[in-house]
Parts: structure tokens; sequence; C-alpha cells
């Protein structure tokens, strides 16, 4: 890398933190009117979530359980909902059943690390994205969320 890539890569945000950049992306981001709840057993992935979106502006609640999110949610303004799917004591799909009911105007985008997710969870969500693809594809489903609500 040149002298004044190096430069620009540590100027900007997204490309020095996670190698990429939403340059070019057709959809406008509005981070500062979103509260995003992630809901994930690992709590590694739960740290790397919160900085990346924070890295963005959005405001991040975490949850290291289903319970424990939905409680958060039940007590805090949530747009979006980012969910495991394969977590104890509650999954990600009935984490959805239950948020759709306490928050049915929220987004709700499922991970996985897996690639056998049910069919049927996946229609429960808005969207899913698959954990090794966290950083490419996490930012454009919320932004989608975006277009689709309308804020």
């Amino acid at each position: 890398m040149s002298n004044d890539e190096t430069a620009s890569a540590s100027q900007n945000p997204d490309t020095a933190l996670w190698g990429f950049s939403l340059m070019g992306s057709p959809v406008q981001l509005k981070p500062k009117s979103k509260v995003i709840l992630c809901i994930d057993d690992d709590q590694a992935v739960l740290e790397c979530e919160k900085a990346f979106l924070e890295s963005f502006g959005y405001t991040v609640l975490t949850a290291p359980s289903g319970g424990e999110g939905l409680e958060l949610a039940s007590t805090h303004s949530v747009d979006v909902v980012i969910v495991d799917y394969f977590m104890p004591e509650m999954n990600g799909e009935e984490v959805a059943i239950e948020m759709r009911q306490l928050k049915p105007q929220a987004t709700i985008i499922m991970l996985s690390g897996a690639v056998d997710v049910p069919e049927q969870a996946l229609s429960r969500v808005d969207a899913f994205v698959a954990k090794d693809r966290l950083a490419s594809q996490l930012l454009p489903a919320i932004a989608q969320s975006q277009v689709t609500s309308g804020t």
C-alpha cells in the first residue's frame, strides 16, 4: 500500500477497521436515527458488532440471550434487532416470534455461522446475514430496512 493509500485508510474508519468501504453505496445511511439491539450468546461477536455499528454512528444495545434481549426491547426504543440463530434457551426464531409481538415495526436481521438455518426461521425475519459476511452484508441490510420503513 502506498503512503497515500495508508493515509486514506487511516482516515476512513470503515476501511481502516474492516477493510472495505461503503463508498458508492446506492442507499444513504441515516445511522443517527437508529437504535440497534444485538442478541448473541457469543460475547466476542457482540463486542465486534457493537464496535462496528457504533463506528457508523448507531446506538447499540447488546444482550447475551434471547430473554435478556426481549427484556431490553421492552424497556427501550429499538429500530433494528440483530439476532443469532443458534443460541441456548431460546433460538433466533423464537426470539423473532416474540420480538414481532413486542416491536412489530422493528426490522429483524438474523445471523448465523451455519448454512443450515431452517426456511421457517428465515421466513420470520426481514433479512439474513451469514456471520462470515457480516462486515460486507450487515450495513446494506440495515440500510435496506431504512428504505422499506421510510426512516
